[in-house]
């Protein structure tokens, strides 16, 4: 979903002006998107979909055909040209010449497991003593804290490498200053103009790097690190370098980059790309255990890392131990990733109960306060014994149904909430919670435009109500109003087939800032729908001629699109939705996912 105001002289696709969720809909090709399409078919024979599909994303004519196969070798920049760099792959070259101790400080996310184990693999060929250390996310919070610092420098550390994370650690990272051990800091978060004190900080988001790769995740950064580091080692003649194969690791970097939501473009698609195929040879054993417990269908897509991978490795993080995920992401030893995936796998069923009662609570509450929302400029559910590993998970939960900005806050006895918020396309959230900062509401917040984390006092939590509903209200409505959904093309069921589906897989993968190609199923009849899993709806459309499209709507349960599907059998609709294909007993068959709905006039 968009949030772009619409084009008042462009005309409503199939007359959609607003959808059930409330969505005008849109041709996604403009004129000039046209002829950039017309363009690219003309000049490289590409067909028309392809074409479509690539200009409605900003592919250039010329571009269209380094698009379609992107390679590290020449989206990989220079690493030298990362400030930092290589001070940072000097210091790696000499603890591993010394034989020193490292250790690898990471986030308790998929991008810091993912980034730990690609680092400790580096290492640990060469070997290196190293070690992973991940903060346990309730009692420690995100990054370096002073205490875990001097742990680890007391437990015989001669070397810290923090991986995403550590951009913005001054009092953790002067702790170890002084006690003269180096830090190196590999990360990709925003960083301001004072710099921790560090050996290296290699970010390509610092405001001196014009390296042009601040789109890449911290798996991303540390895999350039060790391209560089690995050149390095050969160069100074170390045997063990010439029998090491990074790209067979990129399954780990797709992983990450697929994980942490960054835009697929530039070097990101190529790690996505090659990744993938890396995958598929499931030559991690980690990764391959998860994709078993997991229950992988078909060959190994961008779907199965965000939405069956992704979230077990999360679950240590979110409500267990936080080192599982980088240790599993480390091993060769099947047994033993056998065992932390069913580990994993178990976390995330307790995570996935404990969300649904949580979000039941959360939408209640959301309810009473705010009724279905229209009046609401921002959601915000609180409330004592929540795990305060899952109210981002809540929070994007109530994003979807409301539409509108929404955190989740939990407190515990004492009266401190820790929550986490996310926003909609156009509405910076992180600005607001600095906001709120500086207006003494928060004991400390931030994040980005997308999602943000706060810290506050029960005592204040009618006032941050207040403010947040102030200061967005204007913003929020506009962007509201102005929704739309933008459409790709559109199609009849008997059109959706499996050689459409393959046709553009070729122009994929899709993920952020690649949008999967949205399609319009115009006046087709409601044969079916009823309700699946938690919240899910399957439906089957049905074309004049008879032919039939099997659909599901996710988590459309008790919404108004879910409403509009459960009790409209029968009525011909407009459905928007994206094409997935599922294996089932040896066979393919193309299934819609639903996006939007709206009653065919």
């Amino acid at each position: 979903m968009t949030t772009e105001p619409a084009d008042p002289v462009q005309r409503a696709f199939l007359g959609v002006e607003r959808s059930v969720l409330g969505n005008r809909w849109v041709s996604r090709l403009d004129q000039a998107g046209q002829n950039r399409a017309l363009a690219m078919t003309q000049q490289h024979g590409l067909p028309d979909l392809i074409s479509r599909v690539l200009a409605g994303r900003g592919v250039a004519a010329d571009d269209a055909i380094a698009f379609l196969d992107p390679t590290i070798r020449n989206l990989m920049p220079e690493p030298y040209l990362l400030t930092d760099c290589e001070k940072a792959v000097l210091r790696l070259a000499r603890a591993i010449g010394r034989r020193e101790k490292v250790v690898i400080f990471g986030d308790y996310d998929v991008d810091g497991a993912a980034s730990s184990a690609l680092l400790h693999r580096f290492l640990s060929h060469f070997g290196v003593d190293a070690s992973i250390y991940i903060p346990d996310r309730i009692f420690e919070g995100y990054g370096p804290n002073p205490a875990a610092i001097n742990q680890l420098i007391d437990g015989g550390a001669q070397l810290i490498v923090t991986v995403d994370c550590g951009s913005t650690s001054h009092e953790s990272l002067a702790a170890a200053a002084e006690r003269n051990v180096d830090v190196v800091v590999i990360d990709h978060h925003q960083v301001g103009h004072e710099l921790p004190p560090c050996h290296a900080l290699v970010n390509p988001n610092r405001e001196d790097d014009l390296s042009g790769q601040g789109h890449l995740c911290a798996a991303g950064v540390v895999f350039i690190v060790l391209v560089a580091a690995l050149r390095k080692l050969r160069q100074d003649g170390d045997r063990r370098a010439a029998n090491l194969d990074l790209l067979a690791w990129l399954d780990i970097v797709a992983l990450a980059t697929v994980c942490d939501v960054v835009p697929l473009r530039g070097l990101n698609r190529a790690y996505v790309v090659k990744g993938l195929i890396a995958a598929r040879h499931f030559g991690n054993a980690g990764l391959a255990a998860l994709f078993r417990k997991a229950g992988l269908g078909g060959p190994v897509a961008p779907y199965h890392l965000g939405f069956l991978i992704g979230p077990r490795i999360n679950a240590g993080g979110r409500i267990g131990d936080a080192a599982l995920g980088s240790r599993l992401l480390t091993l060769d030893d099947q047994a033993e990733a056998e065992t932390i995936a069913e580990q994993l796998d178990s976390l995330n069923r307790d995570r996935q109960a404990m969300e649904a009662a949580m979000l039941e609570e959360a939408e209640a509450e959301a309810l009473a306060e705010y009724g279905d929302g229209e009046g609401a400029s921002v959601i915000v559910t609180a409330r004592e014994k929540w795990h305060p590993g899952i109210v981002g998970l809540i929070a994007a939960r109530l994003k979807e149904r409301f539409r509108r900005p929404a955190f989740a806050i939990a407190f515990d006895a004492s009266g401190k909430g820790t929550g986490s918020g996310r926003s909609i396309n156009g509405f910076d959230l992180g600005r607001m919670v600095r906001a709120a900062v500086d207006e003494g509401l928060l004991l400390k917040g931030g994040g980005h435009a997308m999602a943000a984390g706060l810290t506050v006092e029960r005592a204040n939590l009618g006032r941050l109500r207040a403010f947040f509903t102030e200061r967005a209200e204007k913003a929020v409505q506009s962007l509201v109003a102005n929704e739309t959904l933008k459409i790709d093309g559109a199609l009849g069921a008997s059109g959706a087939t499996v050689e459409l589906f393959d046709q553009m897989e070729t122009a994929g993968p899709y993920g952020s800032g690649h949008a999967q190609p949205l399609f319009a199923i115009p006046a087709h009849r409601l044969r079916d729908s009823r309700p699946v899993g938690q919240s899910h709806i399957k439906i089957t459309l049905e074309a004049m001629d008879g032919t039939r499209l099997d659909g599901i709507a996710f988590r459309a349960a008790q919404t108004p699109l879910g409403d509009l599907l459960l009790n409209g059998r029968g009525s011909q609709l407009h459905v928007a939705g994206s094409l997935s294909a599922d294996h089932w007993q040896g066979t393919r068959r193309i299934q819609l996912r639903v996006t939007d709905a709206a009653v065919a006039r």
